[in-house]
């Protein structure tokens, strides 16, 4: 991927940097992956708002995406790359020998005709899908399974992707992208090679309206608010927080603070913790 920069004809885009879409091959989505989307715009079955910050922003088609990759042992071609509005990588329409298609995340350096298989048997090129037991060390891989046939949890956004490190009896140490070196079974799949898209880290919106688009709605600072309104609120003038820590608006620590939750019976499978 490749991005863009513009002349400052207007302070939109003095400072935007977006995306040249040249990888993208193709428009329309294909018709039989593609579901009605409704976004909940941040509230419960009740009506009532759950997540602040969300709404509006443009209509959206959900694209399946084939994140358990059990389509084992038929050769598929890739047929088109295109773009996912619902995610910040690119999707690669895979057309399997049978006549299926189904949508995978893109690979980087996958190209258009390049072929891709699944199974414990595949070779180890970009792209294909194997049991992490059958990768070697130092192998960098994405979408990974937490257990098996679950489907891929882990790095697949944008310009991710995981190291394996070490095998050991029944499970495989990777490094993930959070620097958390961790124990996954050794019988998960993983995707080999680097989500693609990886410039999406470079991207810089420009101007609020862009922001709406995505369907997020103004943050308010607390320490503007009223006293009644927030923790942080109150006082004359730009006075500080008035607390030894930040805090949300319900009083509960923030900015920093673990969230994890100690107990958590997959603990044990973490080495180390991210940073």
């Amino acid at each position: 991927m490749g991005i863009k920069f513009f002349k400052a004809y207007t302070p939109a885009t003095r400072h935007a940097v977006r995306p040249d879409f040249k990888e993208i091959t193709t428009n329309k989505p294909n018709k039989s992956l593609v579901l009605k989307f409704h976004s909940p715009k941040g509230r419960n079955n009740q009506g009532r708002i759950t997540i602040r910050h969300r709404g509006g922003g443009h209509k959206r088609k959900y694209r399946l995406i084939d994140f358990k990759r059990n389509k084992q042992n038929i050769i598929g071609t890739i047929v088109s790359i295109q773009y996912d509005p619902n995610r910040n990588s690119r999707i690669a329409l895979v057309q399997y020998k049978d006549g299926e298609k189904r949508y995978i995340l893109h690979t980087e350096h996958l190209k258009v005709g390049n072929f891709i298989e699944s199974g414990p048997n595949s070779s180890l090129n970009i792209g294909n899908s194997l049991p992490l037991e059958n990768i070697p060390l130092g192998y960098e891989v994405h979408n990974i399974e937490l257990l098996p046939n679950r489907g891929g949890q882990i790095a697949r956004s944008a310009g991710s992707s995981a190291k394996i490190l070490a095998k050991e009896g029944e499970y495989v140490t990777l490094k993930l992208p959070s620097k958390e070196v961790r124990l996954v079974p050794k019988s998960c799949y993983a995707t080999v090679g680097k989500v693609g898209n990886s410039s999406h880290m470079n991207l810089t919106l420009g101007k609020a309206g862009r922001t709406r688009w995505l369907g997020k709605r103004p943050n308010v600072r607390g320490i503007v608010m009223n006293a009644c309104d927030h923790p942080h609120g109150g006082g004359e003038g730009k006075s500080p927080i008035g607390r030894k820590h930040p805090c949300t608006p319900w009083g509960k620590p923030a900015l920093g603070v673990k969230t994890r939750t100690k107990k958590k019976s997959t603990s044990i499978f973490i080495i180390r913790k991210r940073p």
